[in-house]
């Protein structure tokens, strides 16, 4: 019997990480999750405790959310170094990351936040919709999309959109940011 069996394919020529290089990305991601219920915990630390509705501070779900974030954490690493991930399926997809569809969805989240305050919630979010969708399909190996897709898209994403922000606004009442004097764009 060979002590070092060949890793197993998820797919016809990709190739498992070794299980050490597995056990440290898993390490990884526990001590990633720690640093961000470390860092939730700091930002919950600025926010007033003084109770509000019902005897509860505005600080009170960051904390919780924290907490949860550290115990999640917490677990993680304790996978990690008790053996690993058990019972983890063999990883689906490709080999390797599509990086033109991480660049299209990028573009979008990115322009959205840049661009909010100056052309409106709506049609930031429209374009967000439409770049991601775009870059989504690509990841997928279907076309991205022509000109008439493109509109489809950005109509669909005001459509999301658009009682989304009627919902945070008007029942909510959250301050989204808007160009009219309507809000609606």
């Amino acid at each position: 019997m060979n002590p070092n069996p060949s890793p197993k394919s998820s797919t016809p020529g990709s190739v498992q990480p070794p299980v050490a290089a597995r056990g440290a990305g898993q390490l990884l991601v526990g001590l990633g999750a720690l640093g961000v219920a470390a860092v939730l915990a700091y930002g919950a630390t600025s926010i007033s405790s003084e109770a509000g509705y019902a005897g509860v501070g505005p600080n009170f779900l960051p904390w919780v959310i924290s907490a949860a974030m550290a115990i999640c954490g917490s677990l993680l690493i304790f996978e990690a170094l008790t053996g690993g991930y058990r019972q983890m399926e063999t990883p689906s997809g490709a080999p390797r990351g599509d990086w033109v569809a991480l660049a299209w969805v990028s573009a979008g989240v990115l322009l959205n936040a840049t661009l909010i305050t100056t052309i409106g919630f709506i049609l930031s979010c429209a374009l967000c919709f439409t770049l991601a969708v775009r870059g989504l399909r690509a990841s997928e190996g279907k076309p991205a999309g022509n000109l008439r897709q493109t509109l489809i898209d950005a109509v669909t994403g005001m459509l999301i959109a658009a009682p989304v922000y009627w919902l945070f606004t008007k029942l909510l009442a959250v301050n989204l940011p808007g160009i009219s004097s309507s809000g609606w764009i």
